[in-house]
């Protein structure tokens, strides 16, 4: 699979160009989102005889890595149509087809959004503060509130999930569903105005009784941590391509720092070019040898999870702590990128400038940086003792 045949220079060019003015006008990328449409690439995990592309989680990285190089917000969005049918073909390839109408429908158009996250739940998916209330006909009703749903100008369908009190042996049951476009009981909010990642519009949805059929309920599990095979398909995608999309943040950062030092003269050395300052190139190389290290962790993982591997507890380790290095690499490169760039990326309008903030969405995207360090401890020391 060579990405340039799926996402060319050519589509590439005219994503980074509109992103600049996405971001300015706090504006959702539906130009973006039309001829990524139109190319196939909401089709990625979507198998080559109904289709799609075919890709597993490796080849889906790459793309997303190579989208976020252009338009960071762009990419940040669709990942989250990406995780859903990744999901759905995680599961197919271990033999779970629970999710095969996911790529049913992705085959035709249909635009998957992920609406689980919800304020104060560091639970994340092993409790929810969404109510999920059975009805006579096996469907279920939600009533709750959703934040970071992005896509939210275009999902046609929902992932969403809540907690039925009512069911299990007193902590409840966690119920999972998806929710069309055309269901009432949901309000989408326009508080979507940010430090940066403007574009993906990752509006709260506020959910007031809406009703997923029983034909759209795809899974309940137990509340708590759990070894359902979702909850591995989750995070892996999840995780796996969030990384990749900061790894592109951080490569497009890296190469605009080294245009910047070759092209930046120093007065009082003569008008020689930064790139022959100690300084600088010490910056430099600092920033290289961090994504070095970076892409073939990513690129491991998602082999590993591509070629089925068997890594038993160090699963949720591998995952939280790819998706930490990716976004605090990130972060450290586009800081020294801009620290290389001299004064003229301060100014708005600069792409280092919106990189700067963009890249910071990375520390809000669960796995958050106590709780990945707490899962790697606990793989490697046991779990706490209680007193």
């Amino acid at each position: 699979m060579n990405p340039e045949d799926i996402l060319p220079d050519s589509l590439l060019d005219r994503i980074r160009g509109r992103a600049a003015g996405y971001d300015r006008d706090n504006a959702f990328f539906h130009e973006d989102l039309s001829e990524l449409k139109a190319a196939g690439y909401l089709e990625i995990f979507v198998p080559a005889a109904d289709g799609g592309l075919g890709l597993g989680l490796g080849g889906a990285a790459q793309l997303q890595r190579r989208l976020a190089t252009a338009a960071p917000a762009t990419a940040l969005a669709v990942n989250m149509h990406l995780v859903w049918t990744g999901v759905a073909h995680v599961l197919a390839a271990r033999g779970d087809s629970s999710l095969d109408f996911v790529l049913k429908e992705a085959a035709h158009g249909e635009i998957f959004a992920f609406g689980n996250s919800e304020a104060g739940n560091d639970s994340v998916l092993f409790d929810s503060r969404t109510e999920a209330v059975p009805l006579p006909d096996g469907g279920y009703s939600f009533t709750g509130r959703k934040i970071f749903t992005s896509l939210s100008p275009a999902w046609t369908r929902l992932g969403i999930f809540g907690k039925d009190s009512s069911a299990g042996e007193g902590a409840g049951e966690l119920v999972h569903g998806f929710l069309t476009r055309d269901t009432p009981g949901y309000e989408i909010l326009p508080d979507w105005d940010t430090l940066g990642m403007r574009a993906s519009q990752s509006n709260t949805t506020v959910l007031d009784g809406a009703v997923v059929p029983a034909d759209r309920i795809f899974r309940k599990l137990p509340v708590g941590p759990n070894a359902d095979p979702l909850i591995f398909a989750i995070f892996a995608c999840f995780e796996t391509l969030l990384a990749a999309v900061y790894t592109g943040i951080g490569e497009r950062a890296f190469t605009l720092g080294v245009e910047a030092v070759q092209h930046r003269t120093s007065f009082k050395n003569g008008g020689r070019s930064y790139a022959q300052d100690p300084d600088i190139r010490w910056k430099v190389a600092e920033a290289a040898m961090a994504m070095d290290a970076l892409y073939p962790q990513l690129s491991r993982v998602a082999a590993d999870v591509d070629e089925l591997e068997d890594l038993g507890s160090q699963w949720f380790p591998r995952l939280v702590g790819l998706k930490v290095r990716a976004t605090e690499t990130a972060r450290s490169v586009v800081d020294l990128a801009i620290r290389v760039s001299g004064g003229s990326s301060y100014f708005r309008g600069s792409e280092l400038e919106r990189l700067y903030r963009d890249v910071l969405a990375g520390m809000f995207h669960p796995s958050d940086d106590e709780s990945a360090h707490n899962t790697v401890a606990s793989a490697w020391l046991g779990p706490l003792e209680t007193p």
